[in-house]
């Protein structure tokens, strides 16, 4: 069965949740947050889960193992991989990352910068910012993929790089639109906007790193579905300007403007720019 064959699943949807004994109390605890979000889900033991189990079980479902919660479709699985990047976030630093300059985060400024990742992903981005000491809060409504996101966090909490960085993370399970409309203005520095689309990370050109995001991207596209389900950002942007003086947008490198409005300013990479707009 392919990617395309699956069929996504809804928020009311019953949701597997499988696990290992070892494991046990790790699946209740996850069974219990989902619940806390009106997520149904029912846990079911497996012997071993490996590559093998996952080719059996392909639908749309969720894993708990020692590295936290995981999403599972067609023998693949899935996670924020917030520890992946670990190597690209010790190489980091202001100068040399187009994210920092476009959200103005600068180590020598007296308070963090506040940025509201209103499409949080995966939330690599907002992982990398926070290392460049920008305080960050990601925005996610969908149930599952903040599950996923709360899992990475606390993964990210007993990791020795990690732990500080994380502490500069919060992830809320709101629309972006509602939380948007109720901040007043000024509450952050950055408004930051990464429509989902599935590119290529220009730092790591990696047959085994493209692998990964195609992987995540297919996984992804299974549970945010296309059809008005997956955040496409446009309609956020006009919002996101009437409430901070800087917003930032990252975009492929020849996509079209989001909603069709030039930016402001622009940054541009090899493979991909951040577009900026700023309050009148």
């Amino acid at each position: 069965m392919s990617a395309n064959d699956q069929l996504p699943k809804s928020d009311s949807a019953l949701w597997l949740i499988y696990y290992t004994i070892e494991h046990v109390e790790h699946a209740q605890y996850w069974q219990s947050c989902l619940a806390d979000l009106t997520v149904q889900s029912q846990l079911i033991e497996a012997e071993k889960i490996n590559n093998k189990f996952l080719k059996l079980h392909p639908d749309l479902a969720l894993m708990v193992d020692e590295d936290g919660l995981w999403l599972t479709a067609n023998g693949m699985k899935m996670q924020p991989a917030w520890q992946d990047e670990v190597p690209r976030l010790k190489r980091a630093n202001p100068k040399n990352e187009l994210i920092a300059r476009a959200c103005q985060i600068k180590p020598q400024l007296h308070s963090a910068v506040k940025i509201i990742d209103a499409t949080a992903g995966l939330g690599h981005d907002s992982l990398l910012m926070a290392s460049l000491g920008a305080e960050v809060i990601l925005l996610e409504r969908h149930p599952i993929l903040f599950a996923l996101l709360e899992s990475a966090k606390k993964q990210a909490e007993r990791h020795d790089y990690l732990a500080n960085i994380a502490q500069r993370i919060s992830i809320i399970h709101q629309d972006s639109a509602h939380y948007l409309t109720e901040i007043v203005q000024d509450q952050a520095d950055v408004i930051y906007l990464d429509p989902m689309f599935p590119a290529r990370d220009h730092n790591q050109k990696s047959e085994k790193k493209q692998a990964q995001v195609k992987k995540q991207m297919q996984l992804l596209h299974l549970l945010l579905p296309e059809d008005g389900e997956m955040d496409l950002g446009d309609a956020l942007l006009d919002l996101a300007k009437s409430k901070v003086k800087r917003v930032i947008v990252k975009r492929p490198k020849h996509a079209t403007f989001l909603d069709e409005q030039t930016p402001d300013h622009q940054w541009q990479g090899d493979a991909i720019r951040f577009d900026a707009y700023f309050q009148n």
